[in-house]
């Protein structure tokens, strides 16, 4: 019946709206050569991802809030989430200036940590189930140790490791080394395994 056409009408919109907002999404998503992204990553809104950058099957990066640039080198594994959210007394519907949280170079995200740092340095380690809150600023050479949280309003200084349950603090003489053996394994290896999203430039659109 007519009534029933009518009833039946509503989910085709609703996936059309869909398939529209994955392609808007997927249109703001940049990824410089040399990055290796794999399909079962959830990448949403305005995020740039720079070269030699390998992003995890499950790893989650959302701009929720403002867009995420992540820079050169960084590993980020399976489950990690990154996300720039809003602050928690203000709505979506707010009108706040977007921020950007900015990544720098050669960071790892290790598997199920959640970060929300706006802005995270050089040679940073997050380690497994590490949560770190939105108003941290990591500068560089840091190591938040597994399980812990940081949700501070602090800048954390150069080289500080914070670990075990109490989340104790202390300052290593050197920053973490680069993963590049690692990164060059990874991109070697998870093509051959998984699909990966398409390297788009910006002003690109994604097919």
């Amino acid at each position: 019946s007519i009534l029933e056409l009518f009833n039946e009408a509503p989910p085709e919109g609703n996936l059309l709206i869909t398939m529209a907002d994955k392609q808007n999404a997927q249109k703001s998503v940049k990824i410089a050569a040399g990055a290796v992204v794999c399909v079962e990553s959830e990448i949403r809104g305005d995020v740039t991802i720079g070269p030699r950058t390998v992003v995890h099957p499950k790893a989650r990066i959302i701009a929720e809030a403002g867009p995420i640039v992540i820079g050169e080198g960084n590993l980020i594994e399976e489950q990690a989430l990154i996300i720039n959210s809003y602050p928690e007394n203000i709505t979506p519907d707010s009108e706040v200036e977007p921020k950007t949280m900015t990544i720098g170079i050669n960071n790892v995200f290790e598997v199920g940590c959640v970060s929300q740092a706006l802005k995270i340095g050089d040679n940073n380690v997050i380690e497994s189930k590490a949560d770190v809150g939105r108003n941290v600023i990591l500068t560089s050479g840091c190591i938040i140790g597994a399980f812990c949280q940081v949700n501070t309003c602090e800048v954390i200084p150069e080289n500080t490791v914070i670990y075990g349950s109490g989340c104790m603090r202390r300052v290593q003489t050197e920053r973490p080394q680069p993963q590049t053996l690692q990164l060059d394994f990874l991109m070697k290896i998870l093509p051959n395994y998984h699909h990966l999203k398409k390297t788009i430039k910006a002003g690109q659109s994604a097919s």
